[in-house]
């Protein structure tokens, strides 16, 4: 490595805005988060979907609460119905 040429590299103290703080090594000289592990939605339970115009609702109506089950029942119903339409005389 060449002298004076790299950056520091310190201990510093990390900062969240949610108030969380730990130490941590970087070459700047501190750093603030806007979210980390102990407020993060998807790490502390609360995630919320976010309905935007009601999109989320619109798909549900449009598809249901679909399940592999039930997806697979209403393919071996459509499967059945062409069988009989086709078999049925003209």
């Amino acid at each position: 490595m060449k002298p004076g040429i790299h950056p520091k590299y310190t201990e510093i103290d990390v900062r969240c805005a949610c108030g969380a703080t730990w130490k941590s090594f970087s070459t700047k000289e501190d750093l603030h988060l806007d979210i980390c592990n102990n407020c993060h939605p998807f790490y502390t339970g609360r995630q919320k979907l976010i309905d935007t115009e009601g999109r989320v609702e619109r798909f549900t109506k449009r598809f249901g609460a679909q399940t592999a089950e039930g997806r697979k029942t209403q393919t071996a119903a459509n499967k059945a119905a062409k069988a009989k339409k086709a078999g049925a005389p003209a």
